[in-house]
């Protein structure tokens, strides 16, 4: 029975369902199997009191990239949302990314060119040069140390479970830092959220006669048979878990998720608020309704907290550890992967790539055109 398909796709998250609608669309017969008890992946979000809730962390979609905001534009219509996420740091609340509203804040200072200077004084007392040779240099590099221990230490840390100091540079070499009143996080030319919700957009995606799905299906309970059953396979998965780890395991964070309905109407005034301090245990408080501008019951709203966590086997992972160490050893089992012609390794888990969900979008159409469009 199970020849009669093209494709398995391994995922119903942003990749493989991409990945499966083109198929489809190109008359190919596609089985998409899911772990999870529903399609969507991470992105995934469900209605609870009127409320769209992100189910496992806050996104907010951004893009430069027209083909991508147009492309995913098919599937649901966005907002005008804008990420405009406030720092706590023990009380005190300052606006990111850096800017002028920050600078404000945490000094008084009222031009640019004041808070530039104290940027370049901290610097210089610091007495940060050269090349910096990690995480904690870097940003030091970039914003000064008051900001630097006020507002990145100890989120960081929180976040990658290191010390700043044995950081890579490169997490943190594009922070956002204007010499402007401009809360937006981002510079991408497109940002929204979907009204209604991310579900609703891979479930439009796999909504096709040629796309069967079932989701509360695991893949390794059964991985000899899928491969020899299909003559394609699209893997949206670890690929270390994939090759049965055995040239070791690839790093990664985890999460924890805290969600409640309370009884208020409004309970922090920002659908995102980070804990930058050390001392409290969650990097941040999500609440969902204000990324879609306080739609909802008005008398209720839904709040997360997110707690960073180490990674071990039978975890979910959330995000790749892309340090020196792990991406040559990420490189290994991609030479394995070249010895698969008829898997398709893909999304941020097979290529193990920090992919935004744009990235993930424009990783699966170019697979696309390789796989079709020759």
């Amino acid at each position: 029975m199970d020849k009669q398909y093209d494709y398995l796709v391994v995922g119903a998250g942003l990749f493989g369902a991409v990945f499966a609608h083109e198929a489809a669309l190109r008359g190919k017969r596609v089985k998409v199997i899911e772990k999870r008890a529903h399609v969507a992946g991470n992105i995934y979000t469900k209605e609870v009191a009127g409320i769209q809730v992100h189910q496992y962390g806050a996104h907010i979609f951004h893009t430069s990239d027209r083909e991508v905001w147009n492309y995913v534009n098919q599937f649901a219509e966005f907002n005008r949302y804008t990420n405009s996420p406030v720092a706590n740091y023990h009380g005190h609340m300052y606006n990111l990314p850096f800017n002028m509203n920050t600078f404000s804040e945490l000094w008084g200072v009222r031009t640019p060119a004041e808070a530039a200077a104290k940027i370049a004084e901290q610097k210089a007392a610091a007495k940060v040069s050269g090349q910096p040779r990690n995480l904690e240099e870097q940003a030091i590099a970039l914003i000064g140390t008051d900001i630097y221990h006020k507002l990145i230490k100890g989120y960081t840390e929180k976040q990658w479970g290191q010390k700043a100091t044995e950081l890579p540079a490169f997490i943190i070499r594009r922070l956002p830092v204007r010499y402007t009143y401009d809360n937006n996080y981002f510079n991408d030319t497109y940002q929204g959220i979907p009204i209604g919700g991310y579900t609703q957009i891979v479930e439009k995606m796999l909504a096709h006669p040629e796309i069967d799905v079932e989701t509360n299906t695991d893949f390794f309970a059964n991985k000899a048979h899928y491969l020899n059953a299909y003559p394609r396979v699209v893997f949206t998965g670890m690929i270390d878990q994939f090759f049965n780890y055995q040239l070791g395991e690839l790093a990664y964070r985890s999460l924890r998720f805290e969600t409640e309905t309370l009884p208020v109407g409004n309970y922090q005034g920002n659908a995102v608020i980070n804990y930058t301090d050390a001392e409290t245990p969650y990097t941040r408080i999500i609440e969902h309704k204000h990324f879609e501008f306080g739609k909802g019951d008005p008398e209720q709203t839904v709040i997360t907290r997110e707690y960073p966590a180490n990674w071990q086997r039978g975890d979910e992972p959330y995000y790749p550890v892309n340090n020196q160490t792990n991406n040559s050893l990420y490189k290994q089992y991609a030479k394995l992967a070249a010895q698969e012609p008829n898997v398709i390794f893909g999304g941020r888990l097979g290529q193990y790539r920090y992919y935004d969900m744009h990235q993930v979008i424009h990783a699966a159409l170019v697979t696309v055109a390789t796989e079709f469009d020759k």
